[in-house]
């Protein structure tokens, strides 16, 4: 659960939630194999993946805008509207999904660029991995529905359940 509250805590700068949870799967690495890790490897972490992290952060919020739009011309009205949404929601899934995966496996001095490339083709090729992932993004908007500070450390779980996905996927 504190991992949860570091990561919406680093996350308030908006574009930085891709280093937020790269810092904190690998905080939660360091736990997992009975290695010192506090808050202050937590930052170093931060401060790392947050170099090159923000641009994929942006890209994240300019991918949301762009599935905004989507959204508007379903809404609209406007011929083929509602294949375009969907088409852009379930983009933005996928994307999120990728996002996540290339977060767990960050180590300092990994290009943002290599890491979600390579995050996107075990998306698409372990669609079990991937739909774990969309069901913890899933317990995250509805805990922020039901209670809004539940979704605060619901966030280390999301941020465990991509390490595990990966542990997962590696050992196959």
């Amino acid at each position: 659960m504190l991992t949860g509250v570091w990561i919406a805590v680093v996350s308030l700068p908006v574009v930085t939630y891709p280093a937020a949870f790269a810092a904190g799967a690998r905080h939660l690495r360091r736990r997992t194999t009975h290695q010192g890790g506090g808050w202050r490897e937590f930052v170093a972490d931060f401060r790392t993946a947050v170099r090159g992290g923000w641009i994929a952060g942006l890209a994240g919020w300019a991918a949301a805008a762009a599935v905004w739009v989507d959204v508007q011309a379903v809404r609209a009205g406007i011929p083929g509207g509602p294949l375009v949404g969907a088409v852009g929601l379930f983009a933005l899934i996928g994307l999120g999904v990728a996002g996540l995966r290339a977060a767990a496996v960050w180590e300092p001095g990994a290009s943002w660029r290599v890491l979600l490339a390579a995050a996107g083709r075990r998306t698409v090729l372990d669609p079990a991995g991937s739909f774990l992932l969309v069901g913890g993004l899933a317990v995250v908007a509805c805990s922020a529905w039901f209670v809004a500070p539940l979704a605060v450390p619901v966030l280390g779980a999301v941020a465990a359940a991509a390490l595990a996905v990966e542990e997962r996927g590696r050992r196959r």
